[in-house]
C-alpha cells in the first residue's frame, strides 16, 4: 500500500505531461513536481502577464512547451515526444465571469481540449495513471447546505460550471470506453476553491483584493454573502499527487471522481476572507460595486468524506493560515523578493505539515 502521503521517491525521475503549467495551480504544481526530481514536460498557452510562471522562473525547470489543447495534433506531438508515465491535465479556461462572455471558447477549451488530452493518451503505451482536473463547480447546484458527493449530478448554470460538468462527462465516458481494461487508469478530481500566492487572474477574489492592496485602493467584492469552500492550492495538489500515484499502481478503486475541499468550518462567506486579508495588510476595507452582476452561485459545499476514508487524505492548512501564507508570498514580492524562493519555502513548510497531518491521521 502507498504510504499516506506523497512519496516524493515515487516522483524522482518520473515522466509527467503536466497541462496548464503556465496557470497559477499549474505552475505550483511544476514547482512541486520538480522538487521531487520529476522530470516534467509542461504543454500550455503562453503566460498571461503577471504570472506566477513567470515570477518562480518554471520554464527553467520543466521541458516547456507552448501549444493549445484545441489542437489535437499539437497535443498529440507533445506527448509523444513526451512518453509520460503520468499526465495531469489542469489546462482549462477557469473562470465563471469570462465563460459569459466567451462561452464558445469555454466549452471548446475544457470540453473538447479534453476529449484531445485523453485521445492523445490512448496512443501513449507506457502511460500509467491521467489525472484530470475540473472542479467543484461540476455539480447542478441547488444552493442547500448539504455539501456534494461524488456521485452527485453534474450540472451548471453558467457557461463555466457546465462545461465542467460535461467535461466530467467525457471523463467518465474515456474511462469506460477506452481505459476500463487496460494498464492505464483514469480519475477526475474536483477541488473547493482554491488559493495562494502567485494567483493574478481577473474576477477572482483574492487577486482582486491584492491588486487593490498593493495600490492603495479599496477592494470591490461583488457578492460578500457567496460561501465557497476555500483552500489553499497545495491542499488540493497534495491530493491529486496521491491519487495519481495509487491510479500508476494499478488500483481500480482510484480510478473514479474525487473531491478535495477544506474542514467545514473553512467554507466561509466572501466578506469573511475580505476583512481577513485586509486586516492583515493593514488596507482601508473593502467596498461593493454599483449595480447587477452576472450570476453565481451563492453557496457551494464539497463533502470530501471519501477521500479522507479511502486515502487519508486531509487539510494541513488552516484558512486563517492559507491566507497568512497569501499575504507573505505577496508581501515579499511587492518588496523585491525573490518569487522563486519565497514559493519554494512555502512549499517545503506545506509538505512538512502535509506529511504530518497524514501520518497521524495514518497512526490512529
Amino acid at each position: 500500500m502507498t504510504p499516506l502521503t506523497v512519496d516524493e521517491a515515487f516522483w524522482r525521475g518520473r515522466r509527467v505531461f503536466l497541462t496548464g503549467h503556465t496557470g497559477f495551480k499549474g505552475a505550483w504544481l511544476a514547482l512541486w513536481l520538480t522538487r521531487m526530481g520529476a522530470d516534467v514536460t509542461g504543454f500550455s498557452l503562453p503566460a498571461e502577464s503577471p504570472s506566477l510562471f513567470d515570477q518562480a522562473r518554471v520554464a527553467e525547470l520543466v521541458t516547456h512547451v507552448e501549444g493549445d489543447i484545441r489542437d489535437l495534433a499539437a497535443v498529440e506531438a507533445a506527448m509523444q515526444a513526451a512518453q509520460p508515465e503520468v499526465v495531469l491535465h489542469l489546462a482549462a479556461q477557469p473562470l465563471v465571469r469570462l465563460s459569459y462572455s466567451t462561452p464558445v471558447e469555454t466549452f471548446a477549451t475544457n470540453v473538447q481540449g479534453t476529449v484531445h488530452v485523453l485521445d492523445a493518451c490512448r496512443r501513449i503505451a507506457g502511460l500509467k495513471a491521467i489525472v484530470a482536473i475540473t472542479s467543484d463547480k461540476c455539480y447542478e447546484n441547488r444552493e442547500t447546505n448539504r455539501p456534494y458527493r461524488e456521485d452527485d449530478a453534474m450540472g451548471g448554470h453558467d457557461p463555466y460550471s457546465a462545461s465542467k460538468g460535461a467535461t466530467e462527462l467525457v471523463v467518465s465516458t474515456y474511462r469506460r470506453s477506452f481505459f476500463s481494461d487496460g494498464a492505464t487508469k483514469v480519475a477526475s478530481v474536483r477541488a473547493g476553491n482554491v488559493i495562494g500566492g502567485g494567483d493574478w487572474a481577473t474576477d477572482r477574489l483574492i487577486p482582486d483584493l491584492v491588486r487593490a492592496m498593493i495600490a492603495g485602493e479599496k477592494p470591490l467584492i461583488r457578492s460578500p454573502d457567496s460561501i465557497r469552500p476555500w483552500q489553499h492550492v497545495l491542499e488540493a495538489l497534495g491530493g491529486y499527487l496521491m491519487i495519481a500515484e495509487h491510479l500508476f499502481h494499478g488500483r481500480e478503486w482510484a480510478a473514479t471522481g474525487w473531491n478535495f475541499g477544506p474542514a467545514e468550518a473553512d467554507a466561509r462567506p466572501v466578506r469573511w476572507i475580505a476583512q481577513h486579508m485586509t486586516q492583515a495588510w493593514g488596507a482601508p476595507g473593502w467596498d461593493q460595486p454599483d449595480g447587477p452582476q452576472p450570476h453565481e452561485a451563492k453557496l457551494l459545499k464539497l463533502d470530501c468524506t471519501k477521500a479522507h476514508a479511502e486515502l487519508g487524505w486531509r487539510p494541513a492548512y488552516t484558512l486563517d493560515t492559507a491566507l497568512t501564507r497569501i499575504v507573505e508570498w505577496h508581501r515579499h514580492v511587492a518588496d523585491g523578493g525573490d518569487a522563486r524562493a519565497i514559493s519554494l519555502a512555502q512549499l517545503d513548510d506545506y509538505r512538512d505539515r502535509f506529511r504530518r497531518a497524514l501520518s497521524q491521521k495514518g497512526a490512529a
